[in-house]
C-alpha cells in the first residue's frame, strides 16, 4: 500500500471513529462548473440581503486562495436527523437547531482530525471550515462522492437521506480522491410541489430571497407581507423539501448528545412560544443556532405568523 493510499485510508478511518457519518476526498483545484451558476444565482439576486455571498468570488471557487499550499479538500457529514420532534401544535424549528450549535460540536471535531492527522503523518497544514468562510461546502461534498446535489440545492445520499451537516478540512497534503456519485432524483418534485412560497424557481435553482429560512433567520427587516399565510407555521428555518423527499425515508436518528434537544424544546405549544420571554430565550438557547435570530429576531417571527 502506497503512503498516499495509507494516509487517505486513516483519515476515512479516523473521521468515523470521531462520529462523522461519512468522509470523502478530493483534489483542492478551482471549480469550474459552479462558476457560472454562482455568478447567474447572484447576478439575479437569488441572495436576498446576504451580502456576504458576493465576497470572496474567487475564494469561494478555488480553496487553493483560501488554504495556502492546499492540495485536498477532505468532506465531512454529520447527522443531526433527531429521534424525537416537536409536538404538532407548535410553531415549528428546523431539526438541525434542536441541540447545541453546530458551529461548536464541528469544529472540536475537525480540530481533533487534524490533530489526529498531525500525530499519525507529521508536518502537515490545513484549515477546518463549517459554513463560516467562503467554501462551497455541498459542492465539495458532492465533488468527493458523498451524494448528488438533489433539486432543492440541498446534498442528498441514497443512504442516509439529507439531514446531516457538511464541513471541510482543506490540507496541504495529497491523497487518494474520491469519485462523484449519479443524481437519483429522476422525475421526482416532491421538493418542488411542497415548497410552502415556491422558492425552488426550477429544479436545482433556490431563490434563497423566497426561502422560508433566510426569511425567518437571515432577513433583518420586517419579513414582507407577500408571504402570509406561506410560512406554514416555521419560526426558525423550515425542513418542507427535506421531510418530503423520499430519500429521507432512510434518515437514521443521530447518536451525538450535544444535539439533543431540551426537553422543554419539543414540549412547548403555540401559546407558550408566544409568550416566551428574553430570559427563556436565553436560557432555552444558551448555546443554540437559534441565537442567530436574536430574540428580536424570534419574535417577529411569531408576531408575523400570529397575523398570518
Amino acid at each position: 500500500m502506497s503512503s498516499k493510499e495509507k494516509h487517505t485510508q486513516f483519515i476515512k478511518e479516523e473521521a468515523k471513529r470521531l462520529g462523522f457519518l461519512s468522509c470523502g476526498i478530493s483534489k483542492a483545484q478551482f471549480l469550474e462548473e459552479e462558476a457560472p451558476r454562482l455568478e447567474a444565482w447572484l447576478k439575479n439576486g437569488m441572495h436576498g440581503e446576504m451580502a456576504y455571498m458576493e465576497n470572496h468570488f474567487d475564494k469561494r471557487l478555488d480553496p487553493t486562495k483560501l488554504v495556502e499550499g492546499s492540495k485536498s479538500v477532505i468532506s465531512l457529514l454529520l447527522n443531526y436527523y433527531p429521534s424525537e420532534t416537536q409536538r404538532a401544535d407548535s410553531y415549528k424549528i428546523s431539526k438541525y437547531a434542536y441541540g447545541t450549535d453546530y458551529h461548536f460540536v464541528i469544529k472540536d471535531k475537525l480540530k481533533d482530525l487534524l490533530a489526529s492527522i498531525q500525530e499519525e503523518i507529521g508536518d502537515v497544514h490545513g484549515r477546518a471550515f463549517v459554513d463560516s468562510a467562503p467554501v462551497l461546502d455541498k459542492a465539495w461534498a458532492a465533488r468527493s462522492g458523498l451524494g448528488w446535489i438533489g433539486k432543492h440545492s440541498n446534498l442528498l445520499s441514497k443512504q442516509v437521506g439529507s439531514f446531516f451537516f457538511v464541513a471541510e478540512l482543506i490540507i496541504d497534503l495529497e491523497l487518494d480522491y474520491d469519485t462523484p456519485v449519479t443524481d437519483h432524483c429522476g422525475t421526482c418534485t416532491a421538493c418542488i410541489d411542497a415548497c410552502p412560497t415556491q422558492a425552488i424557481v426550477q429544479p436545482y435553482v433556490v431563490d434563497g430571497s423566497k426561502c422560508i429560512s433566510y426569511l425567518t433567520i437571515e432577513l433583518k427587516d420586517q419579513i414582507p407581507s407577500d408571504f402570509s399565510n406561506q410560512m406554514d407555521d416555521w419560526m426558525f428555518g423550515c425542513d418542507v423539501c427535506q421531510d418530503v423527499c423520499p430519500w429521507n425515508r432512510f434518515s437514521k436518528a443521530h447518536s451525538e448528545p450535544l444535539f439533543q434537544p431540551k426537553p422543554e424544546l419539543l414540549s412547548k405549544s403555540k401559546k407558550d412560544w408566544e409568550e416566551i420571554t428574553e430570559e427563556v430565550f436565553q436560557k432555552l438557547f444558551r448555546k443554540s443556532a437559534m441565537k442567530r435570530t436574536k430574540y428580536s429576531g424570534l419574535k417577529r417571527n411569531l408576531d408575523f405568523l400570529k397575523d398570518c
